[in-house]
């Protein structure tokens, strides 16, 4: 039975921790669900997630990646009031911040398709559909994942990162795009393990702050349109 319903939550800035400890819950009920549809007759609806958040300054390394990408030992990350996570997403370290736009789709891909690299490239086009809407021109860089600017040129820079974890197709991290965010903090990092390439963001490419509110209802609309899913709210939000 498939269910393109979709819950769509904005939890706002809220520490990282509390937010992968929410995501590990909703990512092991649905999981649950599954399971327990495997021995009964009849289908209970597997529940679909969309999260947006934004965090307090954290670097997050996964389960592939190198400890030695980070710049900085604990009396650093003190004098930055920045945390650090190893993770159980794909992919290497990064960095969240406020003014990010940080996505966790938990989605059981058996209700939409069954291919995580469509799934990747479907939630990168609609960071690229996002960015057009503020007239930047996005793309892809052959050989990784995200979505970059002038890719495959010298002056190829990352706008979004994307590191993710499946199980049983059920998905959970997701995506962290630079809005407003302070690209200082990836200075401490070499980041997603590309040690010639630079970062950038929305506000630094269009030449202004932005409305990041605006920015999610863009991305939001775009998610929905290229998963052809059925949002709806729910009016639970974290709060510090």
């Amino acid at each position: 039975m498939q269910n393109k319903k979709v819950q769509f939550i904005d939890w706002g800035l809220v520490d990282y921790q509390e937010a992968w400890d929410k995501q590990e819950a909703i990512f092991s009920e649905t999981l649950a669900v599954k399971q327990r549809n495997r021995s009964q007759e009849q289908q209970e609806p597997t529940p679909n997630h969309l999260i947006f958040t934004e965090h307090p300054h954290v670097y997050t390394l996964g389960k592939s990646g190198h400890e030695e990408y980070l710049l900085l030992d604990e009396i650093g990350l003190r004098e930055k009031e920045a945390t650090f996570y190893k993770i159980n997403r794909g992919g290497d370290i990064t960095y969240h911040g406020p003014g990010q736009v940080v996505g966790y789709p938990i989605l059981d891909l058996d209700n939409f398709f069954t291919d995580i690299h469509l799934y990747l490239r479907k939630l990168e086009d609609a960071v690229i559909m996002t960015c057009a809407d503020y007239g930047i021109i996005a793309g892809r860089y052959p050989g990784f994942t995200g979505v970059w600017l002038e890719a495959d040129t010298p002056k190829a820079r990352k706008i979004c990162a994307m590191g993710v974890r499946a199980s049983r197709w059920v998905t959970m991290h997701g995506f962290a795009f630079n809005v407003n965010t302070d690209l200082n903090y990836f200075g401490n990092i070499v980041p997603c393990g590309i040690e010639d390439k630079d970062v950038t963001s929305l506000e630094v490419e269009v030449g202004r702050k932005l409305n990041i509110e605006d920015v999610k209802q863009r991305l939001k609309e775009h998610i929905a349109t290229l998963f052809e899913m059925e949002l709806f709210s729910a009016p639970q939000k974290i709060k510090n």
